[in-house]
């Protein structure tokens, strides 16, 4: 499988040397890793504020790559996709996974060690075990009322 993800020609160790605002875009888009959990529809207890997983994936995540088969035009067809930035990423932590390279070096975390960007290898997320390969559902597939059915923990 080939790397969606251009991360050539990046400075070593970006991530530990810059603030999140002083990426250029490409070091920006290589920190994520292509564990496709952001694109799992959540549910929100509204009296808590709890966050669970679901295995329901949005209608445009490749479920064999686990990136976003439309990624430079799905606001045409998800508008609601959040475009994370450093501007608004404190706002969006909540929701985040626990393994998303964005949280932990927001949080000031070392990256896994199976995280591309010290593999050089995309296929190191699924095997870690850590990504959703092969265990979405389309949301087209599942009723909104019956995705609680579909609630998961997240793999870490």
């Amino acid at each position: 499988m080939s790397d969606q993800i251009n991360r050539d020609g990046l400075g070593k160790r970006f991530w530990e040397q810059k603030r999140m605002d002083q990426m250029n875009n490409a070091e920006w888009e290589a920190l994520c890793d292509g564990c496709g959990k952001c694109c799992l529809n959540k549910l929100e207890d509204e009296d808590t504020g709890e966050v669970a997983l679901t295995r329901v994936a949005c209608r445009l995540l490749d479920d064999a790559t686990c990136l976003c088969a439309q990624y430079e035009i799905r606001h045409q067809f998800v508008p609601e996709c959040i475009v994370l930035r450093p501007s608004n990423i404190e706002k969006n932590l909540y929701w985040m996974p626990e393994t998303c390279a964005y949280k932990r070096v927001w949080n000031g975390d070392a990256l896994p060690d199976w995280h591309p960007l010290l593999t050089g290898r995309a296929e190191s997320v699924h095997e870690a075990g850590v990504s959703m390969q092969g265990q979405t559902v389309s949301e087209f597939d599942i009723a909104d009322e019956d995705w609680e059915d579909h609630i998961i923990e997240e793999p870490v």
